[in-house]
This record gives structure tokens, sequence and C-alpha cells, in this order.
């Protein structure tokens, strides 16, 4: 079996959802092959988020700080999958969306200061079994409406009975500060296109993630005058 189709609407062609019928008979195989397929990449994120596990707990106790403040991994469902596809003009077969969809797996790392986001990304990819596919800086160089994090495409090998995977997972690391801004964004514009909001409202959302980097900057240089550098 090599496409898929989402669980909750295999009768009907909902929008965003593969517009296909399915005989009930064949359903229980389409739906297996679908969590095969995905099984892979919850492996691959479990084994990241252990890495960062270990990471934090061992900061922690060097008694240098944690720069770690919470993470939060996803595995995108059928209907988000299925969307994106669509987005990208990409079939829905498994092996299409294996070599196009890179951010099936994800996981964000929010840490509390810039300098850590890159002291983070610095100790997880130079991990000898962790590949850093692609690297995407929207700190250094923001989105135009203000959107600020470091986007990172790894591979990570997940050992199976007969065979070893490699997993793309995608990581994103963000300070608090642009955690919430981009959090608070997303349910601004949640189910409304961005189009159709007055430039005036875009302006003053681009003006609030401005505010916060100021905020980073200035909390990361209050942090140093009082601790001094992170070891």
């Amino acid at each position: 079996m090599t496409d898929f189709v989402e669980k909750r609407d295999v009768t009907t062609d909902q929008p965003g959802q593969l517009a296909r019928r399915v005989h009930p008979e064949t359903w229980h195989e389409q739906w297996t092959d679908l969590n095969h397929f995905l099984m892979v990449y919850k492996f691959g994120l479990a084994e990241i988020n252990t890495k960062i596990t270990i990471l934090a707990e061992e900061l922690t106790h060097r008694g240098s700080g944690n720069p770690i403040e919470h993470v939060s991994p996803r595995l995108k469902s059928p209907a988000s999958i299925t969307a994106k596809a669509h987005r990208l003009n990409c079939p829905l077969h498994f092996d299409d969306l294996r070599s196009r969809i890179r951010d099936i797996a994800g996981i964000r790392i929010v840490c509390s200061f810039v300098s850590d986001v890159y002291t983070v990304a610095n100790m997880l990819t130079r991990q000898p079994d962790v590949n850093l596919v692609v690297t995407k800086d929207y700190i250094a160089r923001p989105k135009p409406n203000g959107y600020r994090s470091l986007h990172l495409i790894v591979e990570i090998p997940v050992f199976m009975s007969d065979r070893v995977v490699a997993v793309p997972v995608e990581v994103q690391l963000r300070t608090v500060a642009m955690d919430f801004w981009a959090s608070l964004e997303h349910k601004i514009y949640y189910k409304h296109d961005p189009d159709v909001v007055p430039p005036r409202l875009r302006d003053e959302l681009t003006a609030a993630a401005e505010d916060a980097a100021r905020l980073d900057v200035r909390m990361e240089r209050l942090h140093r005058e009082i601790h001094g550098p992170r070891r």
C-alpha cells in the first residue's frame, strides 16, 4: 500500500483531506500502513527528546544553570500532513511524503536567552549520530512579519528490528519572548486569513515582535551583569 487516507472521513471528500472513497474492506490495511509510516517518526521524536532531556539534566548538575526552559514535541496528524502535501503539490504516497515533508516529527526547545539558543543547537548537532541537514536562522534574519526562531532539520538514526532508519526531525529553538510572541500571533490569526487583516494591525504585530527582541537583549544583558557569562 503506497498512499493513505485520514481515518475520520473515509467515505466523504472533505477540504484538506485526501479526496478518495475507500471500500470498508481495504480500510484496516490502509490504517495499518499509515500507523507504520508514522511509527518511525514517533520513535525519532522519542530519540531526540531523550537527547535534549539528557543535555538539560547534565547542564543543571554542572551548576551553571539549565538554558532550556521547556520542550514541546509534536507529531503531525494525518490531516496536517495531507494539508501540507496539498500546499506543496506533493502526491499522497508514502515515498513522496517521506522525501518532501521533513517536519512530520518536530520538537520545540524554548531557551532562556538568545545565546542559549545557539549553545543548545551546537550541543545537539555536534553529537555524532545527529546529522544536520538544513539550518534556517530566523533570529539573524527574521521573517517579514517579525517571526524569530532557529529552525534545524536533523536526521537521527532509529534502530528497528531489521534496519536502521534515518528519521528527519524539525527542531525549533527560540527564547521565551519569541515563543510568547509566536504563540499569541498564531492565536490572533487562527482560522483567519492574514491577507484580510488591516495593514495597521499587521504592522502592530511586527512591532510587538521587535519589542520582544529588544526585551531579549535587555534581559540577557541584565543576567550577564548579575551572574556573568554562562560557562
